[in-house]
């Protein structure tokens, strides 16, 4: 059931309503990893409110050959790729996942690179670790996600997104200790449909937000 009318304002308005959800970590200085860019503003504002500390985790979806919204799968910075439970069903080939792969690899590491010079990764291991993302589609972005932290050994690890298609919420949830979400709506067309105004995140801003406190 949804806690909360939609579409939602804005990023903003969904971090704080994240934050309340999730007050009960104020105090333990959890590990807040957002999924860039578009998290990253949702992430400094949870950090924030519950005294935590912002990071990145990097992850890179792979986009159908057919239609470049749709993922069909997802990769994180060391090549663990996660694919769409869906996946057989979009006529992709295996050739084109490898191709797309690579490309994100390489974004990643350029990423990494540039993120690293203005604030060096975090150990997440035996720390909470909230991993946030600003909607979830397909789930597959978040999975990888998941199971990369989850090889560094958290203390806990939580999935917190505003809004998730149902399904997606099947394809996390054993993934995670726990899930915390705003908002499943049944007609979930994309992320960008459920907010107002859901502007793209730019590198300078979110290396500007890694940086603030």
């Amino acid at each position: 059931m949804d806690d909360i009318d939609l579409p939602l304002k804005d990023r903003a308005q969904a971090a704080e309503l994240l934050a309340e959800k999730l007050s009960g970590l104020r105090g333990k200085h959890p590990l807040i990893l957002a999924i860039p860019r578009g998290a990253v503003p949702i992430g400094r504002i949870l950090a924030d409110r519950l005294d935590g500390e912002l990071d990145v985790v990097l992850v890179r979806k792979i986009p159908s050959a057919i239609d470049p919204e749709l993922a069909v799968g997802a990769v994180d910075e060391l090549g663990n790729r996660e694919l769409a439970p869906y996946f057989n069903r979009t006529r992709t080939s295996m050739e084109w996942v490898e191709l797309q792969t690579q490309e994100q690899l390489a974004l990643m590491r350029r990423r990494r690179a540039s993120y690293g010079r203005a604030h060096p990764p975090t150990d997440p291991q035996d720390r909470i670790v909230v991993i946030v993302d600003d909607g979830l589609a397909t789930g597959s972005t978040m999975a990888a996600a998941l199971r990369s932290i989850r090889a560094r050994k958290p203390r806990q690890l939580i999935a917190a997104v505003p809004v998730a298609a149902p399904d997606s919420l099947e394809v996390i949830a054993p993934l995670a200790d726990a899930v915390v979400t705003l908002a499943t709506p049944m007609n979930f067309i994309s992320v960008s449909r459920h907010y107002r105004a859901f502007p793209q995140v730019e590198e300078e801003e979110v290396l500007r937000l890694l940086t603030s406190r």
